[in-house]
């Protein structure tokens, strides 16, 4: 919310810079003209420039992503341009000249017409003038998308911006001259302002460019997150009472494929309790809540429950068919699979977590929701009652809960403090103790510390850091991680498809009876597919361990840690 404050802000005081002043005589001389007839229209022409300019700009920043380093490298360098512009008044007004110019002869065909067409084109024609002061901040946020991925947030960012600009222009419709005179006293401080916000948009580049944003951080332990996220998930996760968040199921439509059904939609489900279960088959979360989910469509199937898991997924590997339906196969799920590849359902429900649950009724209400693990009690409860509500009180179940036992990933989590899940990917990369700066997107030489602080991880050997992995390109490479928890995972994957052999080990030694379910006591394994591999599971005394894995061949990329 912070962020949409500060975005509608910036709209707003575009309005007090300099290069609007010539402007606001034109706007001014319709102000004693009928705000229906006139001022609307205004700001309704504006407005639609600058959605036009912006959608320009989101697709060209997503154009730029697709060439995954070059794009980050081009939008570093807009970013380093619209910081100078916002430097250099003469920069911003070089590079802002074709608009100007054309917002110039849309003003003058305007001013010959008093209608609301006129109004309308008066509008367009301020929305182009009004680019040599919203351009180079406007800019910086599409630029910040451009690095981060195109998404709706980003979208939103640049609606919320375009309202703060059209507030100040129905401002200065209402208010006149008054707003024009305030405006001219305060032409100085708002173009140091500029120029101090242009200095640290070039200075943040710098930085990144040069790493040292990865480097210096990595060196602090105390400014990880993770632990932070975690408590508050936990927080927000509390499940709802059934009746807080009641409104109907948005549609089940954008699926880019149905596995075990044929595709369904909320008429077909019509007097069925359906249970949408958001999940992804490398979650270590989504696995242990799988036993339940299995179970309750063993139990209540023949009674109307249907479940639909939606699988919205993480990482780039998550969306081939392929991986998903082994995956499917391989935990045994009977119920009916949706791939949300473009999370059209995700965004539907506007949902944000996984796993999350919703249970809809059977007239099409979303009666309960819960997010991540546990409540298990309370959703077969009400499970239950939506089933009895849609039998009319004629269906008799007994009320018992199912019990459960999952056995290697899909087994509950340890009561016992853990380590948080850790990614190797430098967008979300945190605690990374080698000393070596990241290098990002090409090949590059890391080693690990004599001594790991706990959470800490580290990579030794030649690797290739991505957005979302690290990348072996030579065999002999390794992964160490000081940890606590019972469970230890890693989603890893093969880049050539071929199995490749590693080692693991525990303390030093071979982990015995602490060996996960994908490798053996003396801790040879073989990656075979993309998936999460479970290599720890201990049996005694939960104590800080430092584990580490070695790959035997070349071409392994890992993905995140999960413990439990």
């Amino acid at each position: 919310m912070l962020i949409l404050f500060l975005a509608y802000l910036g709209g707003v005081l575009t309005i007090f810079s300099p290069c609007v002043l010539p402007i606001l005589p034109f706007i001014f001389s319709r102000a004693d003209q009928s705000f229906r007839r006139s001022g609307l229209p205004i700001l309704f022409g504006m407005a639609a420039t600058f959605t036009l300019l912006a959608s320009f700009a989101a697709v060209g920043g997503a154009w730029l992503v697709g060439f995954n380093q070059y794009g980050r490298y081009a939008a570093m360098l807009l970013l380093l341009l619209l910081g100078l512009a916002l430097i250099s008044p003469a920069l911003s007004e070089y590079l802002m000249r074709p608009f100007v110019s054309l917002g110039g002869r849309l003003q003058q065909h305007a001013d010959r017409q008093a209608s609301v067409r006129g109004s309308l084109l008066l509008g367009v024609a301020v929305g182009f003038l009004w680019a040599p002061c919203a351009g180079p901040i406007l800019g910086l946020v599409l630029a910040g998308a451009a690095l981060n991925g195109a998404n709706l947030y980003s979208a939103l960012l640049l609606l919320v911006f375009a309202a703060g600009a059209a507030t100040s222009l129905s401002v200065a419709l209402l208010a006149g001259g008054r707003v024009f005179s305030l405006m001219k006293r305060s032409l100085g401080a708002e173009e140091w302002l500029r120029r101090a916000l242009g200095v640290a948009v070039v200075a943040g580049v710098l930085v990144i460019a040069l790493g040292w944003d990865t480097r210096f951080l990595s060196k602090f332990t105390f400014l990880s997150t993770a632990k932070t996220e975690q408590q508050l998930i936990s927080q927000l996760a509390r499940p709802k009472a059934a009746s807080a968040d009641q409104r109907t199921a948005p549609p089940l439509a954008g699926a880019t494929r149905w596995l075990n059904s044929m595709p369904l939609n909320n008429e077909m489900l019509r007097g069925k309790v359906v249970l949408v279960d958001f999940w992804t088959y490398s979650c270590i979360n989504c696995l242990r809540t799988l036993p339940y989910l299995q179970a309750w469509d063993s139990k209540y199937r023949a009674q109307g429950l249907v479940i639909i898991g939606v699988h919205a997924p993480e990482f780039a590997f998550e969306k081939d068919q392929r991986n998903v339906e082994q995956a499917v196969r391989d935990l045994g799920i009977r119920y009916p699979v949706a791939m949300d590849n473009q999370y059209a359902i995700w965004n539907a429900f506007k949902n944000e977590y996984w796993p999350a649950h919703y249970l809809i009724d059977a007239q099409g209400q979303i009666r309960h929701q819960h997010f991540g693990e546990g409540a298990y009690q309370e959703t077969e409860q009400m499970i239950q009652i939506l089933l009895k509500e849609a039998h009319q009180g004629r269906l008799v179940i007994a009320d018992e809960w199912v019990q459960v036992t999952g056995v290697g990933a899909t087994a509950a989590a340890a009561n016992t403090r853990r380590s948080p899940e850790t990614y190797l990917g430098y967008a979300r990369a945190e605690n990374l103790s080698s000393p070596e700066a990241i290098r990002q997107n090409l090949a590059a030489q890391y080693s690990a510390p004599q001594r790991l602080e706990t959470d800490q991880w580290a990579l030794s050997g030649n690797w290739q850091i991505s957005a979302e992995s690290a990348a072996l390109q030579t065999s002999g490479g390794s992964i160490s991680y000081r940890f606590q928890g019972r469970d230890l995972h890693l989603v890893l994957g093969s880049r050539n498809g071929k199995p490749l052999r590693f080692k693991v080990t525990l303390d030093g030694v071979a982990p015995g009876v602490d060996h996960g379910a994908d490798i053996n006591a003396q801790g040879m394994g073989v990656i075979r597919e993309q998936r999460l591999y479970q290599f720890i599971r201990q049996s005694g005394e939960m104590t800080d361990r430092t584990f580490r894995i070695e790959f035997i061949d070349a071409g392994a990329e890992a993905f995140a840690f999960t413990f439990g």
